[in-house]
């Protein structure tokens, strides 16, 4: 059982990085941070080959620290102009008005291109950089900051094993995630190793969450949520972390704790559980060992679809939340199984179409969905084996629906980058 613990302690600290803005543009200025790093001088030609996944969810959304600017070519541009590649997915973190102003002018002029990369990997990204006679490529594959390959003028600098076939890096196998364990491991493991991550999650997430709340961003989903139904606090747990989305995806410079590569999912499952540890009285070592359980949860469903799919990761992440929430309240793995299903029975068909202002609705969605998925738990109710994807127990379920998500809805992401694309 130590061994489990440990795993999971690693697994924790693997998937709770700290990020500034949206993930896959804040990956492409890394990767371009990067290319400059290797090339040695500012690129005067860049060009962003991006896997499908990529271009969905980077070509809408609000760089941080880029005023107004959005999408990919804004964001190769500025973390080559001002990015700190030591600094990874708070590679924009240290961006100056000198640095933006050349940006514009970069933009302006286009020196930015931006292809479709063909490549079965879902998240894949090759930046190419040229200054003078010099170039320079860096290839990202499989996890936002995981680079696995640099050349300059043609000369490798910088090579790690790699195949674009799998789903993931080499960090601690998640398959020894279960519920039963997840639940011995929050009630009775050592968290002394994980309080800082804990903590920093703590902070981060509420601060922008109370940010989205205190001013407009976006469509001020979380604003308009408390306006309308009022202040209870399972419309609390929804209003904050779906305002923690607003202000987030439209360009507000605070960084976020991820979940499973996501910022949007790093505070669908952390915000709700501080809501109610808040409404509960709960102590501090209630909450953190509370979000390590919500934290668990979404990776182990999210890890089986991998980091970018046409599946939603609210979903899972906002289960997990209502998990991180009945585990506040003394739930069994057996209740926070029951969640699971009925959580992923109602909403689990929700498609991911690209981050922007509408994940803050998505996020909304999945927690109210994972909170009535609880109340029924609570008195008993879970769907039944055989009606649609539902299975004979929770561990089956979970594996039926991400074999939709990864395998099921392939043709739907090409069809959703597609009509995206067409617009």
């Amino acid at each position: 059982m130590m061994e489990t613990f440990q795993k999971y302690e690693a697994i924790l600290h693997e998937e709770m990085l700290t990020a500034l803005g949206c993930t896959e543009p804040i990956a492409i200025a890394f990767a371009a941070a990067k290319a400059r790093q290797v090339l040695g001088a500012l690129p005067e030609e860049i060009c962003v080959e991006c896997s499908g996944n990529l271009i969905k969810n980077a070509r809408a959304v609000a760089v941080p620290m880029a005023e107004d600017l959005r999408g990919i070519e804004a964001a190769a541009i500025l973390g080559a102009v001002g990015g700190d590649a030591d600094r990874e997915l708070e590679v924009l973190t240290a961006v100056t008005p000198q640095d933006l102003e050349i940006t514009r002018q970069m933009l302006a002029r286009g020196a930015c291109r931006v292809q479709l990369l063909e490549t079965p990997a879902k998240l894949h990204i090759l930046v190419r950089c040229r200054a003078g006679q010099d170039r320079a490529m860096v290839e990202i594959l499989h996890e936002h900051n995981h680079v696995v390959h640099a050349e300059r003028n043609g000369r490798v600098v910088y090579d790690i094993p790699h195949r674009l076939d799998s789903t993931g890096t080499d960090g601690t196998d998640r398959s020894c995630l279960n519920l039963e364990d997840i639940v011995r491991y929050a009630r009775t493991g050592d968290l002394t190793g994980l309080y800082p991550v804990l903590d920093k999650e703590i902070e981060c997430n509420s601060a922008i969450a109370r940010e989205g709340l205190a001013n407009r961003w976006g469509e001020a989903v979380g604003q308009t949520l408390l306006e309308v139904y009022g202040d209870g606090v399972n419309i609390r747990a929804r209003a904050a972390a779906a305002a923690g989305s607003d202000a987030r995806m439209n360009g507000c410079e605070m960084p976020v704790v991820i979940n499973s590569g996501s910022g949007n999912q790093g505070i669908t499952v952390s915000v709700p559980v501080m809501e109610y540890a808040r409404f509960l009285g709960s102590s501090h070592e209630e909450l953190c060992r509370a979000l390590v359980v919500s934290n668990l949860v979404a990776i182990m469903q999210k890890y089986k679809v991998g980091r970018l799919s046409a599946f939603c990761g609210a979903v899972s992440a906002g289960t997990a939340a209502a998990c991180g929430i009945a585990f506040l309240q003394g739930a069994d793995a057996d209740m926070l199984g029951m969640i699971i299903t009925n959580t992923q029975a109602n909403v689990g068909g929700i498609v991911c179409d690209g981050a922007k202002s509408s994940c803050a609705a998505k996020i909304a969605s999945s927690v109210e969905a994972g909170l009535l998925g609880y109340e029924m738990a609570k008195r008993g109710h879970v769907f039944r084996p055989g009606e649609g994807l539902v299975k004979d127990c929770y561990e089956e379920t979970i594996d039926s629906f991400c074999r939709m998500a990864k395998d099921g809805m392939e043709a739907t992401d090409r069809e959703i980058l597609e009509i995206m694309i067409e617009n």
